[in-house]
């Protein structure tokens, strides 16, 4: 047996070869506030125990008068004296009730929105029960058509120039099929799909809060919603302001921020966009959900203000030490010699400069080094202000995202944790660290969490071993290698680390599972039909689906906090980046069918595109068994059963018992209970009396939880 908390053996193999529910209610409301509903309730049972309270009181008034002559001055005079002193003390009553109350509030939302017992050097216990939903939200709903994207808004000279004719493209259109002003530019597909708009905003996140309440979400990653010309918005042009087309209002919000100084904090004006941002930050955490913001601290766009100040004055400007500008031009001759560093080679995101470099930078590899001071200082105040809008904590996010972490050094890391940490004392800090050789090696996420730079990182390392064992790939795992790929990632992080890693499956960088368990190539590699016009791009078949369903199953019992790619629950697939970034499947919306072989040779075929209620109500199942047993979150973890293609482990406290089996061969199987007992199947309920062993049909599971 293996325990992810203990010292674990050398990897053998290469690394690339029921809490009660009622109870549970309690604590969340004890830790986070009341619900609505919940004080509605309240607020009428103190309305009838204040008239009660009344009536008894006027009842002792009359009593004491009862042996006087009704009529009497006597008689008048005590009654309307006791009655003035009972409705006194009613009114007084009810007066003390509401300001307990409302301080009650108060006090209930400043604990969700701030712990301050988190220790510096450990992540928020709040992650470590984490039920992540990732939102791209140019593709996630379009809640607000009149602030749909403006070629004015989209467009990058000489870099990104929509052609005539563009337009919104409708959210329900065959994802392969092309508009009028593409059909004109005769290029191929993957040239032309990152002119597309669909229009989602923000207005369409708020409209979907109580939708991902319901589903049993509990914290939101946003990607990029900075202001940007692009649909993926890591080319900021501010970073201090959210996308005008995000907003209600772009031409406002134009104008507004044209009139600030957009390196002086002290100016920085709240756009409509910035208020609609703070209105979902609100509202989310009305919900009891945590929300955290992406940014690229490692490059802007090359319509950054501070770009377009540099482009304009070249070496006069007040912001050439912010970029790495290996020469300007020179005024005397024809051409031009400006020339700069961009983020990997690409010259639409000009790097930021790197300094006080100490060891040998490698992509892919951790360094010792820092950014350039004033830049760093511009990107410090963007933190505090989405941390503390105007000052107060309470308003502002949970927590930051931060893209290709890799690409700066450890010192600023250290620099930005102090500085996140001193506004938040409980925010999640949780970097990129992915590729140290695409597509082989991935990165070694411990130079990262030590509790002095990030809580987590996004776990790709574990989704791979675990893609490899339930998919049908190329690269077929037995549940040996599995184990052994799992424990080599787990012990090289902290117990607390380990917990509020954000164990990530899919995204906007990487394919959807449905498609990826669908297809055999190696992770991440040749993983869309322009790479491998083999790739498959159409509906998965019954087989990918169920081996879909045992992996989700893992994702959510295993230790590590679970995310969600917006849309995987609704059934949604499509190959690697663009293909991944689909609009969502929403079931409100009639789709047009969509072409099943568009580079496979054959006549042509199609599947019908529509919301899953089958896929839907496997997730929010797997996430309510996840909430209802915190163990699943903290508890320990043995793997008790690795051979061929059977997996199984054990998660326990103190007080609870979960055994997690998998049966992946071809016939039935039997797998030994460690613990002997009673168990419950959390999956269907069914019931299990003294059983030593139970036999599991092929491709199916179980989540016993140990019951008296």
């Amino acid at each position: 047996m293996a325990r992810y908390g203990a010292v674990i053996k050398e990897k053998t193999v290469d690394e690339h070869q029921h809490h009660n529910s009622t109870q549970h209610s309690q604590l969340l409301c004890l830790r986070y506030g009341r619900c609505g509903a919940e004080i509605k309730e309240k607020t009428v049972d103190e309305h009838h125990h204040h008239n009660s309270t009344q009536r008894s009181l006027l009842f002792c008034v009359r009593i004491g008068t009862d042996s006087l002559p009704k009529g009497s001055f006597f008689y008048t005079l005590i009654w309307t004296v006791q009655s003035f002193i009972v409705i006194c003390f009613a009114y007084i009553s009810i007066a003390m009730k509401n300001i307990f109350f409302f301080l009650s509030v108060i006090f209930s939302q400043a604990i969700f929105s701030q712990t301050n017992s988190t220790q510096y050097n450990k992540p928020p216990e709040w992650s470590k029960t984490a039920i992540w939903y990732q939102i791209f939200v140019e593709r996630f709903y379009n809640g607000d058509k009149k602030n749909d994207p403006t070629l004015a808004n989209i467009t990058v000279p000489a870099q990104m120039e929509p052609p005539p004719g563009w337009s919104i493209t409708p959210w329900a259109q065959n994802w392969y099929g092309q508009q009028a002003w593409e059909q004109k530019l005769k290029k191929p597909f993957n040239e032309t799909i990152q002119f597309r708009r669909y229009g989602g905003d923000l207005q369409g996140v708020l409209n979907k809060l109580d939708y991902l309440q319901q589903l049993g979400i509990n914290a939101l990653f946003i990607n990029p919603i900075n202001d940007a010309p692009s649909l993926h918005k890591y080319d900021a042009r501010n970073y201090h302001h959210i996308d005008v087309n995000f907003g209600p209002n772009p031409a406002g919000d134009n104008k507004m921020i044209a009139s600030e100084n957009p390196a002086d904090p002290a100016t920085w004006k709240w756009t409509a966009a910035d208020k609609l941002f703070l209105k979902l930050i609100d509202e989310a955490h009305k919900r009891k959900i945590r929300i955290i913001m992406d940014f690229s601290w490692n490059h802007t766009g090359i319509l950054f203000w501070a770009w377009q100040d540099i482009v304009k004055n070249q070496q006069l400007s007040a912001y050439k030490d912010w970029y790495d500008i290996t020469s300007f031009d020179d005024p005397s001759t024809t051409q031009n010699e400006f020339a700069y560093k961009g983020w990997l080679g690409n010259n639409s995101l000009p790097e930021i400069k790197k300094v006080d470099i100490t060891t040998e930078r490698i992509v892919g590899n951790p360094y010792e080094g820092n950014i350039n001071e004033a830049a760093k200082q511009h990107q410090f105040a963007v933190t505090k202000r989405w941390l503390a809008p105007s000052g107060d904590v309470n308003k502002g996010i949970d927590g930051f995202r931060m893209d290709v972490a890799d690409q700066i050094g450890l010192g600023f890391w250290r620099n930005f944790r102090k500085h996140v940490r001193s506004i938040k004392p409980d925010a999640y800090l949780i970097g990129e660290i992915w590729w140290q050789e695409w597509p082989d090696k991935l990165m070694d996420p411990a130079p990262y969490t030590q509790g002095d730079a990030f809580d987590a990182v996004m776990f790709y390392q574990a989704y791979r071993p675990a893609r490899y064992f339930f998919a049908k790939t190329n690269f077929d795992y037995p549940a040996k290698q599995l184990q052994d790929s799992l424990e080599y990632q787990w012990k090289r992080l902290n117990i607390d680390n380990l917990q509020a890693m954000m164990n990530v499956s899919s995204s906007h960088d990487a394919p959807r599972l449905l498609s990826d368990f669908y297809n055999p190539n190696q992770y991440k590699y040749k993983a869309t039909p322009n790479d491998d016009p083999a790739y498959k791009t159409g509906k998965p078949d019954a087989e990918t689906y169920a081996r879909l369903q045992l992996y989700l199953v893992h994702l959510f019992t295993t230790v590590g906090a679970p995310q969600i790619w917006n849309g995987e629950e609704l059934g949604m697939w499509g190959a690697d980046d663009p293909h991944c970034r689909k609009p969502l499947m929403w079931k409100e919306f009639t789709f047009d069918n969509e072409k099943t072989n568009n580079y496979q040779p054959g006549e042509k075929k199609y599947d019908k595109v529509a919301f899953n209620p089958q896929q839907f109500s496997w997730f929010k199942k797997l996430i309510h068994i996840r909430k209802a047993n915190p163990v699943l979150s903290t508890g320990e973890m043995d793997i008790v059963k690795a051979e061929g293609k059977k997996f199984g482990y054990a998660r326990y406290n103190d007080t609870d018992r979960i055994i997690v089996y998998f049966n992946l061969e071809a016939t039935k199987q039997p797998f030994k209970i460690d613990v002997p007992g009673n168990y419950i199947d959390l999956l269907t309920a069914k019931k299990y009396t003294g059983i030593k062993k139970i036999n599991l049909a092929p491709f199916s599971s179980v989540v016993l939880k140990k019951i008296k």
